[in-house]
C-alpha cells in the first residue's frame, strides 16, 4: 500500500473568518475554492458557528477542515487550514490576528468597535495573510504597518460615497480633455 506523501505548502490558510454571538458573518475572507459560492460559504459558517459556539476548546475538525478559534465577548474569530495542515502554525495566526486587532481597538475587541474599524482589520488580515500564506505572526508588526498604511491614506477620513465621486470628477475631467 502506497503511503500518501504531502508536499509541504506555504499555502495553509484557507479562511479567516471573524462571525457575531449570532452566528452572523461580519467577516470573511477565503483563500481558495473550497466553498465558490457565497451560499456555500454561509453554509459552513453556520455549521462550524453551531459546532464551536457552546465549546470551550480551540480546535476543531469539521468538513475535513482544521479550525482553530477564539472568542471575545460577542465575536467568533476562527482561521481555517486543511485536515492535515500543522494546528500551531493555524493558532500563531489566529493569536496574532487577535492581539493586533486588541491593540488597534484599544482592548475593547467587540461587535461595535470591530464595526467602526472595519479598515483596520481589512489591513491587519493582509498584513498576517496574503493568498493563504503566512506573512507574519508578531501582532506588533502588523499593528506598526497597519499604522503606517493608514497615514498614507487619507482616504480613511473620506467616506466611500466621496471617494466614488472624486474618482466620477476625475473620469469626467480625463475624458473632456
Amino acid at each position: 500500500m502506497e503511503a500518501l506523501i504531502l508536499e509541504p505548502s506555504l499555502y495553509t490558510v484557507k479562511a479567516i473568518l471573524i462571525l457575531d454571538n449570532d452566528g452572523d458573518r461580519l467577516f470573511a475572507k477565503y483563500y481558495d475554492d473550497t466553498y465558490p459560492s457565497v451560499k456555500e460559504q454561509k453554509a459552513f459558517e453556520k455549521n462550524i458557528f453551531n459546532k464551536t459556539h457552546r465549546t470551550d476548546s480551540e480546535i476543531a475538525l469539521l468538513e475535513g477542515l482544521t479550525v482553530v478559534y477564539k472568542s471575545s465577548i460577542d465575536l467568533y474569530f476562527y482561521v481555517i487550514g486543511s485536515s492535515y495542515e500543522n494546528e500551531l502554525m493555524l493558532m500563531a495566526v489566529l493569536n496574532c490576528l487577535f492581539d493586533s486587532l486588541r491593540q488597534m481597538l484599544r482592548k475593547n475587541v467587540e461587535k461595535r468597535a470591530l464595526l467602526e474599524n472595519m479598515e483596520g482589520l481589512f489591513l491587519a488580515v493582509d498584513e498576517i495573510v496574503d493568498g493563504g500564506v503566512i506573512l507574519e505572526s508578531d501582532p506588533q508588526q502588523v499593528v506598526h504597518r497597519v499604522a503606517l498604511r493608514g497615514e498614507d491614506v487619507p482616504l480613511t477620513e473620506q467616506t466611500v460615497s466621496q471617494v466614488l465621486q472624486s474618482a466620477k470628477e476625475q473620469i469626467k475631467w480625463s475624458l473632456l480633455r
